[in-house]
Order: structure tokens, then C-alpha cells, then sequence
């Protein structure tokens, strides 16, 4: 539990010892909800991101849960706010070359070089099995130049099962010059509202890298671009090499840092977003526990996806939503919504 939320446990149990009470007349606490009949299931987890409600605040983040039906046999789904899919583009990619994944202190790196089956072959052989499931399925869409972005909507936009679009601008562009589309709130803007555009039936979620001075700036450009939501943030370009054999241990020289290490960053990042902006922001980085979860929600995401502790833990996404809803009940909050943007950025 984080150390705000044990804190505020702890003032109301030294309140209770002390033969006061810092309750209001008729609040439910932990222990009278017990006698009451109530328990952690009660704990109303459902969030809202404009048009797309969820179940929980719990979604999977894109690349590190296959597909989605690829976990099937390890986690019940259907138990998940959401997924979002590997990322898709025009044509097929084969990706970057092994290894494609590095351990590191506090997280892992990854150069997968977005290996995906394209479009096509998603509509064909992955989606049908996909809307089996009780659950929002968000499919995750790059390319190299404004037209790729738009085509793979078009193509989806006909097809049934998928709730929304998310957008990865960390991409270069290759029509002007090879800087990444999130680098630049000129090409946000221009990317997310041609998307905008072609997606007429389904909301439109952008991803944000954090390479950026003023992520607010960013954000900003999405928004008024027409993105129903953001998602805060990608990875962070890093390297690891082994001295022995004076080459990097990835297959690709630099790769994405994730992991616990980059939270503290992501958070605040996450913070600033939600400050600039109207509109719905997803946390990601570093989510681990209740409680990272439960932080990212205090500083005003409304809901997170988990990713590199798929990777350590594949039923992590599954164990997190049984544990919030317990943190929730252990601090007295019976709805998720009680504690989005909480923060206090001034200590009383």
C-alpha cells in the first residue's frame, strides 16, 4: 500500500483507539461495512472514458499481451477492464532481430521493432476469436506517415468487437524527415485528426511519448485534434551492452525502457497531462501493485494498463483488479472514482 494510503488508515485507526472518531455520522468504514453485510466486493471498480465504460481500471498495455486471446488460457479476461492489442500497421512487419529483450535494474528493454501480422491478417485470424471475450478490446495502431494511420482505421472501422482506437505516435515520420510524430505537437494534431477523421464509429485514444519538454503542450494538441483520451506514456529510449563483448545485449543497438524503474518519471508525467487537458488520461509505467495503481489514480488517470510485469507475472493484470478493490476497502472508499485526482500538491 502506498504511503498516503497507509497513512490515512493509520490516523483513523489511532482516532478509533483513542476513543474519538474521525468519522462522519453514518460513514461506512471498513469494519462497520463488515457488519453490515458488506466486503470488498461491494467496491464499485467501473470507470468511464467518454463513450467506452470499463468493468475496472485495469486494462493490459499494447506489446506486452500478444493479441490478447494468447493469455487466455492463463488469465480470465473477461475479469479486465480491458486489453489493447499488439500494434498493427498496413502490412505485415517482421520486427527487429533477437534478442529482443534485455533485463535491467528496475525494469527491462525491449527492441521487438513492432512485429505484428498487419491488418489484414488481424480482421482475418485474430479478432473473430477476440470478440468471444466479455471485454474492451482497444487496438493499438502505428505507421510511418499519416496515411498508414488512417488506412489501418478505415480498415477497422467495418468490423465489429473493437471499442477504440489507440494511436502510437512514438514513430518516425517518414515524410518528414524521420523526427517521431509525438515529438512535435504539430504532427499530434495532424496525425490524431486525420485518425479523428477516418474513425467515425469508435473514440480515439493517443499514446504519448515522453520525449517531449512540455508534455502539456502535447496533450493539448491531441485534445483539441479530437482525442477522446490519452494514454501517458511510451517508452523510454535506453541501452544496456556488455563490456565483455563490447555489443549491446539487444538484438538492435538501443531499445524501450520500462518497468518499475520508470515510474516516479511516468507519474509526474501523467500529473502534468491531466492538468492540461479535459479529456480522460490512461497511466502507464511501472505498474506492479495496488498501489502503483492507486498512486497514478490520486495524481488523475482514470484508469491503467499494465505492462512489464505481464512479463514476470502473466496473471498480474488479473491479481491487481482483486487488489485494488481490497485497498479500496481497507481506506473506506466503496467507488474507484472517490480517489482520481485527490493529489494535493500542497502539503496541509
Amino acid at each position: 500500500m502506498a504511503a498516503g494510503l497507509a497513512e490515512a488508515v493509520a490516523t483513523r485507526q489511532n482516532a478509533a483507539t483513542a476513543g474519538g472518531s474521525c468519522y462522519a455520522e453514518g460513514e461506512v468504514t471498513a469494519a462497520n461495512a463488515t457488519s453490515r453485510g458488506r466486503s470488498a466486493a461491494d467496491v464499485d471498480l467501473s470507470v468511464s472514458l467518454g463513450a467506452v465504460r470499463l468493468r475496472n481500471p485495469i486494462l493490459t498495455a499494447s506489446g506486452t499481451f500478444g493479441y490478447g486471446a494468447e493469455f487466455a488460457h492463463l488469465v480470465d479476461l473477461n475479469s479486465l477492464g480491458g486489453f489493447v492489442t499488439k500494434g498493427l500497421s498496413r502490412e505485415p512487419i517482421a520486427g527487429a532481430p533477437a534478442p529482443r529483450l534485455c533485463e535491467t535494474p528496475g525494469g527491462m528493454l525491449n527492441a521487438v521493432g513492432l512485429q505484428n501480422v498487419g491488418v489484414q491478417a488481424f480482421l482475418r485470424e485474430k479478432l473473430p476469436v477476440l470478440r468471444k471475450f466479455d471485454t474492451a478490446i482497444i487496438v493499438n495502431v502505428f505507421g510511418h506517415c499519416v496515411e498508414d494511420y488512417t488506412e489501418v482505421v478505415r480498415q477497422l472501422e467495418d468490423a465489429d468487437g473493437v471499442a477504440a482506437y489507440e494511436l502510437n505516435v512514438s514513430c518516425p515520420n517518414v515524410k518528414k524527415g524521420g523526427l517521431q510524430f509525438g515529438n512535435d505537437p504539430a504532427q499530434v494534431r495532424e496525425v490524431t485528426a486525420a485518425a479523428r477523421k477516418a474513425a467515425s464509429k469508435r473514440p480515439v485514444w493517443v499514446k504519448l511519448s515522453p520525449l517531449v519538454a512540455d508534455i502539456g503542450l502535447t496533450a493539448r494538441a491531441a485534445e483539441e485534434a479530437g482525442a477522446d483520451a490519452l494514454t501517458v506514456a511510451n517508452t523510454y529510449p535506453a541501452m544496456a551492452v556488455s563490456y565483455v563483448t563490447r555489443t549491446s545485449r539487444l538484438g538492435n543497438p538501443t531499445g524501450g525502457l520500462s518497468g518499475a524503474a520508470i515510474k516516479p518519471i511516468t507519474l509526474r508525467l501523467v500529473w502534468e497531462a491531466q492538468k492540461a487537458v479535459k479529456i480522460p488520461v490512461i497511466g502507464l509505467g511501472g505498474i506492479e501493485t495496488a498501489a502503483d495503481v492507486l498512486d497514478y489514480l490520486v495524481v488523475g488517470a482514470t484508469c491503467v494498463q499494465v505492462g512489464t510485469a505481464s512479463f514476470t507475472d502473466p496473471r498480474a493484470s488479473e491479481r491487481l483488479v482483486r487488489e485494488v478493490r481490497k485497498a479500496l476497502f481497507d481506506i473506506n472508499l466503496f467507488t474507484v472514482n472517490e480517489i482520481r485526482g485527490s493529489f494535493r500538491a500542497e502539503s496541509d
